[in-house]
């Protein structure tokens, strides 16, 4: 299959895989051999963020990073809402696809609730987590006045599909090495939303920040099922007020299994700051579960 865009080969030199769905597709990285990683993307990134980490782990693990349908290089089917409970259901049918087993489980932002939304369910399948700068229960009062600009209409609705705001501008504002800002990392996160019409995506998370919260609170319900799972807490300390270190807190009291590690020179997005921590981060979830594998 043809990729809709393209990217640099030296920054994102991997074979890409495809999984049929009703009339669209995902596409994902499927890299190396060894314990399974799954690494699970936010808004409006895609399996691109973690290129640095998939190219450091790659003799050691097979890691598995998909594009949620209407981000990356996948292509929606017709009727999907772009949700997060359809992205949970659409990871754990690959994980299902590709007989995925004893995972580390990676994620990042919206990635936190796709991710626990399979979890959760299979904790059974769950080796290990790596949790960066993320949630998964009912939001703030700032989050949800967020949810309301952002995620709302006429304005956020013209923001997102217009102006393409997540991708030019919020994304970019949440890297904290501004060095890394060159025009090809950031046409890296453009391209994938040529027009209003696949743009709609990145409306709808900050939608779902509100409209979901049924679904956040009944993942916030059952995340004592993961109490026992051995987890690294990876946190970029920059990242206020949208995420700041009393989130990370939050998770210590479910998760009871944590080390935990704020980095001061990181933001949001931890696997455009500092991609060796999370590879660290992923190294010894494997070395405290010897045997998993």
């Amino acid at each position: 299959m043809k990729r809709p865009f393209e990217v640099n080969p030296a920054e994102y030199p991997f074979e890409d895989h495809w999984l049929p769905l009703s009339d669209g597709y995902v596409h994902y990285l499927d890299e190396g051999t060894g314990p399974v990683v799954l690494l699970l993307h936010g808004n409006p990134a895609w399996s691109y963020m973690y290129r640095d980490v998939v190219k450091e782990l790659r003799g050691e693990c097979r890691l598995i990073a998909p594009d949620y349908p209407g981000f990356g290089m996948s292509r929606a089917p017709s009727g999907y809402g772009f949700t997060p409970q359809e992205h949970s259901a659409v990871v754990a049918g690959l994980v299902r696809q590709l007989d995925l087993r004893n995972l580390v489980l990676v994620v990042n932002d919206w990635g936190g609730p796709v991710g626990m939304g399979y979890a959760v369910d299979n904790s059974s399948n769950i080796r290990g987590l790596v949790i960066m700068n993320t949630w998964a229960w009912p939001s703030s009062l700032m989050m949800r006045v967020f949810s309301l600009v952002m995620g709302g209409w006429p304005l956020g609705y013209w923001l997102q599909t217009r102006r393409n705001f997540f991708a030019k501008s919020m994304l970019p504002d949440s890297i904290a090495m501004k060095q890394k800002l060159t025009d090809e990392l950031r046409k890296a996160y453009v391209d994938p939303f040529p027009t209003p019409e696949s743009r709609k995506p990145t409306w709808v998370f900050p939608r779902q920040i509100r409209k979901a919260r049924p679904w956040l609170a009944m993942l916030e319900s059952k995340l004592s099922n993961l109490a026992e799972v051995p987890t690294q807490l990876l946190w970029g300390a920059k990242d206020d007020p949208g995420f700041p270190l009393k989130t990370m807190e939050r998770w210590q009291r479910y998760l009871k299994k944590c080390e935990v590690e704020a980095l001061a020179d990181a933001s949001h997005f931890v696997q455009e700051d500092r991609p060796d921590k999370v590879a660290a981060a992923i190294r010894r979830v494997l070395e405290r579960t010897p045997g998993r594998g």
